[in-house]
């Protein structure tokens, strides 16, 4: 079976990774891809989100399945766009369609989906250009801090957590007024919850669906959580704190009522379900749902999935999910980020990275590199993930670290505190 990855990321590379292994797969190609995936199978210089593109390499490579990988293309539709095609319409898409992908696509749709029933998450309210007054009065209603979303997707950057009420409301103004373009039309003002934050993941036919390992990443730029929000500095799987009482709450009360919800309103959804959750007081609460798997998570997640990847795919393009079988590894798994030195603001690319030779015992994928001859170099800001297994946290932790250790490239940096806080 030929299959195509969308995207250029460490997700896509561990997608990747993990189809090879699987006796079912043929040609493995990645759109873009990085100097990782390379290594695995044929990178194909093509936008995800140049739809035609992406069908003439269908056609081109005699694709059989197609998997998508960031979330820009399938709120955009993809997925419907091969459904509606003469050519493409056979073809089995991992993800879901336009309306589903709303899920993520529009934090006002999700908030809304939440209260319509009965999942638990943060009070909010939603505003617009016209009711911009309002908000204000609405933030001087709450505590600090203010936590402010833009409706729409804005690159991982619509996300504000402010404590000072005169900034929280010059944000509102500025997203209102374009600062991040149309995912600002709208935003969601909400109730601060307190607690330690996880991802849960499942993959779904629309009828059943398979939990994936949980796992808990890293988004401050800074050790202690300080600093700037990126797309994540690394992350650990298992999370000791999501035992089996605490995922049954899971289940029972945000998983089986989401599914449900959505049969109920029509709605088919097809794929990974993220659900990024916080504990609090050891009940979980929903802060958002993506609709796609996360990243640096499934550098931690897929490595645990010791079943064949490849097997749920087809069972979800033939809606027997329910009779594949997923098998996890016990092994705590964890990944620690190698970003650019200056990242998540300005930094450099094209620098040259060294020492990947010289790493045993983890898988390294990558991010945000690009082939320049046989060498990779970075093209981004996050850069590297160093993957590790280990009977404990604390020693994958240290096998991560150690191979961390052993890569460099100019202004390399990574946080040194992965998983401590799991300690507590």
């Amino acid at each position: 079976m030929n299959i195509l990855i969308l995207g250029s990321g460490g997700r896509e590379h561990a997608l990747a990774w993990k189809l090879a292994q699987s006796k079912k797969a043929g040609k493995i190609f990645i759109a873009p891809g990085n100097a990782g995936t390379a290594n695995i199978g044929t990178n194909l210089e093509i936008d995800p989100g140049n739809f035609s593109s992406v069908k003439q390499a269908v056609i081109n490579n005699k694709i059989e399945l197609v998997i998508v990988g960031p979330e820009a293309p399938l709120v955009d539709g993809i997925t419907d766009f091969f459904s509606e095609d003469d050519f493409l319409k056979d073809i089995p898409i991992i993800g879901p369609n336009r309306s589903a992908a709303r899920l993520e696509g529009s934090k006002d749709f999700a908030k809304a989906f939440l209260i319509r029933h009965n999942i638990p998450t943060a009070a909010y309210r939603s505003f617009d250009i016209s009711s911009v007054r309002e908000a204000a009065g609405f933030l001087r209603t709450m505590d600090s801090p203010y936590v402010i979303k833009a409706d729409g997707l804005a690159a991982g950057k619509g996300v504000l957590i402010i404590d000072d009420i005169n900034e929280a409301e010059r944000e509102v103004e500025a997203i209102l007024g374009g600062k991040f373009g149309s995912a600002g039309q709208k935003v969601v003002i909400e109730q601060f919850l307190k607690g330690i934050e996880l991802s849960v993941f499942i993959i779904t036919d629309g009828i059943s669906y398979k939990l994936l390992p949980e796992a808990k990443d890293y988004k401050r730029i800074g050790e202690g959580d300080t600093g700037l929000n990126t797309g994540g500095m690394g992350a650990v799987s298992p999370v000791p704190f999501a035992g089996p009482e605490f995922m049954e709450k899971v289940k029972n009360r945000i998983i089986d009522p989401t599914l449900n919800g959505l049969r109920e309103e029509g709605i088919v959804y097809k794929g990974f379900i993220f659900f990024g959750l916080i504990n609090v007081n050891g009940n979980p609460f929903v802060i958002e749902y993506n609709a796609r798997l996360g990243d640096p998570e499934s550098e931690v997640i897929i490595p645990r999935i010791k079943s064949d990847l490849l097997e749920l795919f087809e069972g979800v393009a033939h809606d027997d999910l329910s009779e594949r079988i997923i098998e996890t590894d016990e092994r705590f798994v964890t990944t620690v980020m190698l970003v650019s030195g200056g990242y998540p603001g300005d930094y450099q690319k094209g620098i040259s990275i060294a020492g990947l030779g010289n790493v045993k015992d983890s898988v390294v994928f990558h991010a945000g590199t690009k082939l320049s001859g046989d060498n990779a170099i970075t093209s981004g800001g996050r850069v590297l993930a160093v993957s590790s297994w280990g009977k404990t946290k604390e020693e994958a932790l240290e096998i991560s670290y150690r191979n961390a250790s052993v890569i460099s490239f100019d202004n390399m940096y990574y946080r040194k505190d992965i998983g401590l806080d799991l300690d507590n």
